[in-house]
């Protein structure tokens, strides 16, 4: 089992240097090069089309590199698997929702509950896993013992299942936190709600990626952003800095 080391104040929490990805002709990510810092929330933001998926699946595991170095914690996790990088303490959220259907919504969090990164945290004492999977639901906006805790899942309205999907990261108890389009279909109210739930997630140090295309919510929230276009960092700074610069203008001209 990979040990889990503290982190070096005085070093970026993830680097990443020159990481590039083609599938066929199509060069997805080109020499990516990158620092997140723990505490810190990154936006990346970009046209459709533009790598940023595929840089959270180079982030996570489920794409391997073409080329190129992924460090987290001061130890090169290049071409791991994604379980070995969840033990790490990294998780993510996907834009295709696929809970576990047919199990009621607080029992989708009894299984990342079981994870050989939260055995290693608590020592092997979960306690009743149900009761903290409710907790957590409660945690990212479900009403505490409502009806919906104890729906299929697969019934859920999308705002709730958005919800689900940041709560199997908070189960794994992960310090990196990455999240592919949450915001995506949420209603005005909906996203009114989520906001405040990432910006307590940061009070309590949790380090957070954030793949968005609203971009005025993400704003409010974001310490630094990247923007990618055809698959390259075109800009990297704070929110409103990065969109004065023409190259991103014109990377959203009539998208955004």
């Amino acid at each position: 089992m990979d040990e889990i080391s503290p982190v070096d104040s005085g070093r970026p929490l993830l680097k990443v240097r020159d990481l590039s990805k083609s599938f066929g002709g199509v060069r997805a990510v080109i020499a990516a090069t990158f620092d997140l810092h723990k505490g810190e929330l990154l936006g990346i933001i970009g046209p459709n089309g533009s790598g940023k998926t595929t840089m959270v699946n180079l982030l996570t595991g489920f794409v391997k590199p073409d080329s190129g170095v992924i460090e987290y914690e001061g130890r090169n996790i290049t071409g791991w698997m994604p379980y070995r990088i969840a033990r790490l303490g990294i998780a993510r959220t996907f834009q295709m929702i696929r809970p576990f259907a047919e199990l009621a919504a607080f029992k989708n969090l009894v299984i990342p509950l079981y994870s050989p990164r939260v055995k290693s945290l608590s020592g092997g004492k979960y306690g009743d896993r149900d009761a903290v999977a409710k907790d957590l639901l409660e945690e990212v906006g479900f009403e505490r013992e409502s009806s919906v805790t104890y729906k299929a899942a697969g019934s859920l309205p999308h705002g709730y299942l958005k919800r689900l999907e940041l709560a199997k990261c908070l189960a794994l108890r992960a310090d990196l936190i990455i999240l592919d389009e949450l915001f995506s279909g949420l209603s005005i109210a909906e996203l009114a709600g989520i906001v405040p739930i990432i910006e307590k997630l940061m009070v309590e140090g949790k380090t957070i990626i954030m793949i968005e295309h609203r971009l005025r919510e993400l704003f409010r929230i974001a310490d630094r952003v990247l923007v990618l276009n055809y698959g390259m960092i075109i800009a990297d700074g704070k929110p409103a800095a990065v969109m004065e610069q023409d190259e991103v203008r014109q990377a959203y001209l009539g998208s955004e």
